[in-house]
């Protein structure tokens, strides 16, 4: 980071915790919001633009290759006229990371000449003309796109550290997408009585980079196609050097066909949630009360002051007052035994939560329930409850599609096939790659800053879409040409800065 940059921030930061000083209020005589006689004029030389950081975005996908690989493989225009595929490409993932969240918002980036400017466009696709785009995909040519996606990321992950590619964590999940349209060719009817697509997608839990996306029907189960793709970033994670490789999922993945073909690989563990089928449940209950141990689960947090006293629960005094039936987890306790699923010629193991559940209504106590969850592992090292554990953490992938679904907004279907949106959904979660990818091209050079620049590339990977947008992208800029520069030049100040300028100067060098 340049010195004048640096004291720039500097003197920024001053000054917004000079105004923030509580010991400081000033005139607290009147309101605080006095501002008077306000007019509005249109500027002619100033020109500025709401989302500054898309710059540094578009620099990013430049200095990775994305954009000249898109152009080199991806063939679907005969012609460029004036479009070329990576602008169309570029088009979704831009929209969504200047808080777009439909097709029709394109036409507001469409309209900003000074966004047009700061990208170097004379202009970009309509929303129409993006429509026709996806209609333009077939099943391969979605699949060149992933393959493409998957080298770039590959590239990224060569600069990290050694520790980085000591164990990737893949996680797997299927989700609903609902649509009101009647037309949409593939839409169907799902399990709960909606309408619309199911697509599955496959994570890269250390990242939270977005592996894979598979657009399906409606009424098509979680799990199908998921080995097929398993399979796949399998062989995207080996390319890419990591030594090992965990799989996890919830009961719909525990693909049993499949164990064994995993399982001769000594580089790949599993950890899949398995449906408490009668002779599961029997075995447990068969099982002495020696080999169970209590689970203890870890704290949510730390707290680094004293404790706050907690507020009363009223949901909770509610359902008591009412007299509703109320279940409370009185305690849980942890057990494994060796199993063999009628599809696998190998035996695994098999670990075993026991939840006691006692069943309320009012103050009255009815009766204890106990309720069994089963996880089945090729893990025959980690203790019983770390494998709990870990099963539990595949949850963080609830919180990615939920990013997905009303984030990035990628998890729709705006077009009219199957395919179509497919195309939609793979180019608009583009947009939170590039969330990861600036998070690990972020810098952590030795020195007595090492540990804070570190924490602080992990804090850009966990945090939410929007975290991310209103840090990074939603910056008011200047947009300013001085000979062969394009510059922007910041016009506002917030606290994440100092990382901006670190990121923009490792793209520079």
């Amino acid at each position: 980071m340049k010195s004048t940059i640096f004291r720039k921030l500097v003197n920024s930061k001053r000054r917004i915790e000079r105004r923030l000083d509580k010991t400081k209020l000033g005139d607290c005589g009147k309101p605080m919001f006095t501002a008077r006689n306000i007019h509005y004029e249109i500027g002619d030389r100033t020109r500025g633009l709401a989302h500054g950081g898309i710059g540094a975005i578009h620099v990013l996908a430049r200095q990775i290759g994305l954009i000249d690989a898109i152009d080199d493989r991806l063939h679907l225009l005969k012609i460029h006229l004036p479009f070329h595929e990576s602008d169309h490409v570029l088009n979704f993932a831009y929209n969504a990371l200047c808080e777009g969240t439909c097709l029709q918002d394109i036409e507001l980036r469409r309209n900003d000449e000074v966004f047009l400017d700061a990208l170097g466009a004379r202009r970009i696709p309509d929303p129409t003309t993006a429509g026709d785009f996806c209609r333009r995909f077939t099943r391969a040519d979605v699949g060149t796109l992933l393959d493409i996606f998957d080298d770039i990321r590959i590239q990224v992950w060569a600069e990290q550290p050694a520790a980085f590619f000591e164990q990737a964590i893949i996680d797997m999940d299927g989700t609903l997408v609902e649509t009101t349209g009647e037309c949409k060719q593939g839409m169907n009817i799902a399990y709960d009585g909606t309408w619309g697509y199911h697509p599955l997608v496959l994570s890269l839990a250390n990242t939270q980079e977005v592996l894979s996306v598979v657009n399906r029907s409606g009424n098509r189960p979680s799990h199908e196609g998921a080995a097929e793709q398993v399979d796949r970033s399998l062989a995207v994670c080996f390319r890419g050097g990591f030594r090992r490789v965990l799989l996890r999922g919830d009961t719909d993945f525990s693909q049993t066909e499949h164990l064994d073909r995993w399982n001769a690989d000594p580089r790949v563990h599993f950890i899949f949630g398995y449906d408490a089928r009668p002779n599961l449940v029997n075995l447990a209950d068969r099982l002495p009360e020696r080999v169970w141990r209590k689970l203890e689960r870890p704290a949510r947090s730390t707290v680094k002051t004293e404790a706050r006293q907690r507020p009363e629960r009223v949901k909770e005094q509610v359902v008591v007052a009412r007299e509703f039936e109320n279940q409370r987890l009185q305690s849980e306790a942890v057990a494994e035994f060796n199993y063999r699923p009628t599809a696998c010629r190998e035996t695994y193991r098999m670990v075993v939560v026991r939840k006691n559940i006692s069943v309320e209504k009012g103050e009255k106590l009815l009766f204890d329930r106990i309720v069994h969850f089963f996880y089945i592992t090729n893990d025959w090292v980690s203790e019983p409850h770390e494998i709990v554990f870990s099963a539990n953490d595949r949850c963080h992938q609830e919180n990615l599609l939920a990013q997905l679904l009303g984030g990035v907004r990628a998890l729709t279907a705006p077009v009219d096939n199957l395919v179509s949106n497919w195309a939609y959904m793979v180019m608009t979660a583009l947009a939170w790659n590039l969330k990861a990818w600036w998070g690990l091209i972020l810098p952590e050079p030795a020195g007595r800053w090492q540990d804070k620049y570190r924490a602080e590339k992990r804090w850009v990977l966990k945090i939410e879409f929007k975290a991310f947008v209103n840090a990074f992208i939603s910056i008011p800029c200047q947009l300013v040409r001085t000979g062969s520069k394009l510059v922007y030049r910041l016009l506002a100040w917030n606290p994440y800065q100092p990382i901006f300028f670190r990121l923009v100067s490792a793209l520079r060098c």
